[in-house]
């Protein structure tokens, strides 16, 4: 058994419960009460056919709520959905590359913004908000795009 099992590149045990028919083949995911909900599924899909998975579960389970039934969950509602083919089609649009075709003024070369580097790490406290707020202000004036004409 150990020989086979090297072999096959897998444990003993699997093998063994294989062999001896304990373990269980993988099966499709199935629910008596699918048979239940799939028609409300179906009927909300056909009234509303830009709604996702999401959308649907819940006008389901306010449906279902008004029936006195127990509601359903989403992850369910998406394996219903996605056996019977009822999810909305994926968006795959490719976007164009942007290149950038304009001219950016700046005072200085090099310069990536008015305000110090060192004060970006307090922009989480109401310290450095007040403290990039003034800067900000400050540098306002020295800014080619900020001038008035």
């Amino acid at each position: 058994m150990k020989a086979v099992a090297e072999t096959l590149d897998v444990s003993r045990s699997n093998l063994n419960a294989r062999l001896n028919g304990s373990a269980k083949p993988c099966r499709r995911y199935h629910k008596a009460q699918d048979a239940v909900v799939l028609p409300l599924i179906s009927a909300l899909v056909a009234a509303r056919p830009t709604y996702g998975y999401r959308r649907i579960t819940a006008l389901l389970n306010r449906w279902l709520r008004v029936e006195g039934a127990a509601p359903v969950n989403h992850k369910r509602v998406y394996r219903i959905m996605q056996a019977h083919d009822l999810l909305l089609a994926r968006r795959y649009t490719e976007r164009p590359e942007q290149t950038h075709k304009g001219k950016v003024i700046t005072m200085r070369s090099n310069i990536r913004s008015p305000v110090g580097l060192d004060q970006w790490r307090l922009t989480g406290s109401l310290l450095g908000r007040l403290r990039v707020h003034l800067l900000e202000r400050r540098c306002r004036s020295r800014c080619l795009h900020h001038r008035r004409a």
